[in-house]
């Protein structure tokens, strides 16, 4: 592959925001709000292709799903800028309303929201230039697929897979793998209905919106919110190249009116699905109607959704009240843990619980109680920070865009270009990026992702899905 020279002088400009908001931060508000409008510097300044130009080998409605354009909208689109909930709620906001009868703003409150935003936009300037410099997609095609099958392809994949994702389910140890294929399966459903949708096959389309529509209702009963609008935006972004003005005029909205019904469905349904005794489908229909009719609590539940639940500043905070001033860093013993994570339960039957490995440090820092049945997992930049602090944040976060690039530019090398290799098995696979996850976890998933991409690229070549490229030139 051929690399271009990384722009150093323009990466700088990306860590601006910061230093802008470090000298300023006697000032609470001026702080906070030069880390959190500096995101949206970032976002425009790597977006526009300022710091490096955008791939030109697609438009970017076709590459909408390369780390550059959904990964960092989504990621550090969710770490730095949905903040501003938790903001408004400190200065005494319920939305725009001014409802506080507190005569003093919470100082301490205040500024420890400033320092944790101006870790927030570190890591975004640390995460973009991960990406940027090893944004390369310049190399030779090693591999060709023939684009004419690509529709009924995808559509078999999805079928196929979806099965062979169960299996693993049933295989004690390697459950692991039934997420993988089944986002998989569920990707490339997807991307299938895009492709037949404009082709004008029927067939196609009936068999791919129904096989859509099963996933989606299965995202509906399972208690949690990101699955369900995933699979909205996922759909409207695979759409939008052959769709541009429908998907911009419906799929927004759609996505807003997600975000207003969704905290209430999700309430209701955990109620009544976790915590009572009615099945997924009666709970499901009983958070309908509590969402649509507004029989829920949804003025509160939206709220505190949006300060406590789509922000996890608060969680972060607490992290920081407590290291290192009464838990030290903890240097490399959350990679240690993730590289225990690595090794699957099938071939360690008592390996340490991942998830009470993370736990502990939740626990020791106070974020909820020990007799608790919250799961209070940290986000990846919350696990960067109390590995290292700020310079952990900044290390640990460019690797994350570079990994996320590395493999996106290999996916590409894999499979024949974009559509399988990016669009199908990074977005299908490795969609854990979209939303960093606790360092075990991450690692963990996207160390035997990579494994399976290699696995599925084995087979596609056997049974003659992928043709390889004699000689090519270089």
């Amino acid at each position: 592959m051929a690399w271009s020279k990384p722009p150093y002088e323009r990466l700088i400009v990306l860590f601006l925001p910061w230093l802008i908001s470090f000298l300023t931060k006697g000032n609470y508000h001026i702080a906070y709000f030069s880390a959190w409008l500096g995101s949206f510097l970032i976002f425009y300044l790597t977006l526009s292709g300022w710091v490096k130009p955008i791939p030109k080998d697609r438009t970017v409605a076709e590459q909408l799903m390369r780390p550059i354009f959904l990964v960092q909208i989504i990621f550090a689109g969710y770490m730095s800028v949905t903040s501003i909930f938790y903001y408004l709620d400190t200065m005494g906001y319920q939305y725009l309303h001014f409802v506080s009868s507190a005569i003093l703003v919470d100082q301490e409150r205040l500024a420890m929201l400033a320092q944790s935003q101006r870790y927030y936009v570190l890591g975004h300037a640390a995460f973009a230039s991960g990406i940027l410099i090893f944004m390369d997609y310049s190399g030779k095609k090693k591999y060709h697929i023939d684009t004419q099958k690509l529709a009924n392809l995808l559509m078999i994949l999805a079928i196929i897979i979806l099965p062979v994702s169960i299996l693993f389910l049933k295989v004690p140890g390697l459950a692991q793998f039934y997420y993988q294929l089944n986002t998989l399966s569920f990707i490339a459903g997807t991307l299938a209905l895009a492709f037949a949708i404009p082709l004008k096959k029927i067939v196609n389309t009936i068999i791919c919106f129904c096989f859509y529509c099963f996933n989606f209702y299965d995202a509906l009963l399972s208690g949690f919110k990101e699955p369900i609008i995933i699979s909205v935006v996922v759909l409207g972004i695979f759409l939008y190249p052959s769709y541009k003005m429908l998907v911009s005029v419906v799929f927004l909205p759609v996505i807003l009116i997600l975000f207003t019904f969704l905290p209430t469905y999700n309430q209701t349904f955990r109620q009544n699905a976790w915590e009572g005794d009615a099945s997924a489908d009666e709970a499901s229909q009983l958070a309908l109607e509590a969402a649509l009719n507004g029989t829920g609590d949804k003025s509160d539940s939206n709220w505190d959704f949006l300060v406590y639940r789509l922000s996890e500043v608060d969680m972060f905070i607490k992290f920081e009240e407590s290291t290192p001033y009464l838990i030290d860093y903890y240097n490399l013993t959350l990679v240690k843990q993730a590289g225990m994570a690595m090794i699957p339960r099938f071939f360690w039957p008592s390996k340490p619980s991942t998830e009470d490995l993370i736990m502990v440090r939740v626990f020791d820092a106070g974020v909820v109680s020990r007799n608790s049945n919250v799961s209070a997992k940290p986000a990846f930049i919350v696990d960067a920070y109390l590995s290292y602090g700020g310079i952990g944040i900044v290390i640990f976060l460019f690797l994350y865009g570079a990994a996320a690039q590395l493999i996106s530019v290999k996916a590409e090398k894999l499979f024949g270009g974009y559509i399988l290799g990016t669009a199908l098995i990074f977005s299908g696979l490795f969609e854990n990026f979209w939303r960093g996850l606790s360092l075990e976890f991450l690692v963990n998933t996207v160390f035997w992702s990579y494994v399976t991409m290699l696995i599925i690229h084995r087979i596609f070549l056997f049974t003659g899905i992928l043709e390889k490229i004699e000689d090519p030139a270089d």
